[in-house]
C-alpha cells in the first residue's frame, strides 16, 4: 500500500482513498457516539450551519468544541460523552480540525475518519478492500500534529504488517502538545479523562465510514467482514 501523509492545506486534489485522522478528540469523540447508541453523525461545515441543522431537526444533538454554547448540547469530550444515551439520535458535530479534514476529501471514493479507538478496524477495512494508494490526512496543527501524524502511520503498518507494536505510536500521541493541553486545561470542554480516552487502543469494533446524503457528510460506523487466513495479519 502506497501512504501518504498531508496535513489539511496540502490537499490539493481529491484522493481515491482518504483516512482522516483527529485523535484528541474529534473522531474519538464519534466513536463514543456511536458506542452511545448514535445512529449517525453530520459532519457541519461551520457553527452557524451546525445550528441550523439543529433547529430544523429539534431531536438532533448538536456538539462542538471548547466551552458549551447556547444551542449546543454537547461539547467534544469523550469523557463527558460516554454517559450519555444517545440511542437512536443523529448528532450534528462541527469540531477546528477533524470535521474540516473529512469536508476537505469529501469527494473521495471511500472516506474513513479514525483515530486510535478504531485504528484497528480502520487497517482491517483497507487491507480487506486491498486499497493500493491511501491519503492519510493529518488534520491537527497543518498536518504536524503528533498523536494525528502517530496514528495515521500505525493504521498504515497495520493495513500491510503483521505485528504492529503500538506502543511507541501510543507514547508519541500520549507526549504530544495535544494531549498536554487537554491534560493541563488550556482548551476548555474537558474531562480528566480524555486523554486517556483517546489513547485507548481498539476500543470499539468498528470503522468510521464517511459518505455524502441528501447534500451533507454523514459519519456512520461500518462493520468490517472478518480476513481470510491468508490475508490475517
Amino acid at each position: 500500500m502506497d501512504a501518504s501523509f498531508l496535513g489539511i492545506t496540502e490537499l490539493v486534489e481529491a484522493p481515491s482513498v482518504a483516512v482522516v485522522v483527529d485523535v484528541m478528540r474529534a473522531f474519538t469523540v464519534t466513536a463514543w457516539a456511536f458506542a452511545q447508541g448514535a445512529e449517525k453523525i453530520v459532519l457541519a461545515e461551520s457553527l452557524d450551519e451546525a445550528l441550523a441543522l439543529k433547529s430544523r431537526h429539534r431531536d438532533w444533538v448538536a456538539l462542538k468544541d471548547g466551552p458549551p454554547a447556547p444551542g449546543f448540547d454537547m461539547v467534544n469530550s469523550p469523557g463527558l460523552l460516554r454517559s450519555v444515551d444517545l440511542g437512536g439520535r443523529t448528532v450534528v458535530q462541527k469540531t477546528t480540525a477533524g470535521t474540516v479534514g473529512a469536508l476537505a476529501v469529501k469527494e473521495a471514493s471511500l472516506v474513513l475518519c479514525a483515530g486510535f479507538v478504531v485504528a484497528e478496524a480502520t487497517a482491517r477495512l483497507l487491507r480487506t478492500r486491498k486499497c493500493d494508494r491511501v491519503t492519510f490526512v493529518v488534520t491537527g496543527e497543518d498536518g504536524r500534529a503528533d498523536e494525528d501524524l502517530a496514528c495515521a502511520q500505525y493504521i498504515a503498518r497495520r493495513a500491510t504488517a503483521a505485528g504492529t507494536d503500538a506502543a511507541e505510536f501510543l507514547r508519541r500521541a500520549g507526549e504530544s502538545r495535544a494531549a498536554a493541553e487537554l491534560a493541563e486545561g488550556v482548551r476548555q470542554g474537558v474531562h480528566p479523562d480524555d486523554v486517556a480516552l483517546c489513547l485507548e487502543l481498539d476500543r470499539f469494533p468498528f470503522a468510521m465510514r464517511a459518505t455524502s446524503e441528501d447534500s451533507l457528510m454523514v459519519l456512520r460506523p461500518c462493520t468490517v467482514p472478518p480476513l481470510t487466513d491468508g490475508a490475517s495479519a
